[in-house]
């Protein structure tokens, strides 16, 4: 596994390592030996997957003490542009926001860790997108950045006529809004 530094502190690609032969090709998604070697000890505690459709934005999300969390995110069928914004008010990089393509060719994977709002657009027809995540989703300690914030200035890399918001993703608040619990 390779790790690759970002512009965000503590936000990784990760480039395991792909053996292909007649049968396919096979990489170790996590190994808990080499990610705590890499990454420190991180927990991870649920598994989530999402499928998506062309043009669907997902995010920004983060979750509020106690319940932040660190994710590993790997888009096993598709392609992605997932996106992280520094929340870390005490962070070199606040504000800075982290663009990368995430697919079922490169097999990249994108540890984020807490403090970071993430989000993703999907640029195929459709997207699986697999995370683990080193605490519990609680309803009652989600929060979000508006998608399009000007301030911001996003590019999603879609169509925006065509894109699939969920009404909550639309109602989220403006960075500078936010009540930063980071």
């Amino acid at each position: 596994m390779k790790l690759i530094k970002t512009n965000i502190n503590d936000l990784y690609i990760l480039k395991p390592s792909l053996f292909e032969d007649d049968r396919g090709s096979f990489f170790e998604s996590y190994n808990k030996i080499n990610y705590e070697i890499n990454l420190g000890g991180v927990g991870f505690v649920q598994d989530n997957v999402s499928k998506s459709v062309k043009d669907t934005i997902r995010g920004l999300h983060f979750q509020n003490p106690p319940y932040t969390q660190s994710k590993l995110v790997t888009c096993l069928k598709g392609e992605i542009l997932d996106v992280s914004v520094d929340l870390r008010s005490n962070s070199k990089t606040y504000g800075h926001i982290n663009n990368t393509i995430l697919n079922d060719k490169n097999n990249l994977q994108l540890f984020i860790p807490k403090g970071l709002a993430h989000g993703f657009s999907v640029l195929s027809e459709y997207a699986i997108v697999y995370y683990k995540a080193d605490n519990y989703y609680n309803m009652k300690y989600e929060n979000g950045i508006l998608w399009n914030d000007k301030h911001l200035n996003i590019d999603w890399k879609i169509n925006y006529d065509n894109a699939i918001i969920s009404k909550k993703d639309t109602n989220w608040h403006l960075f500078h809004n936010i009540k930063n619990p980071f």
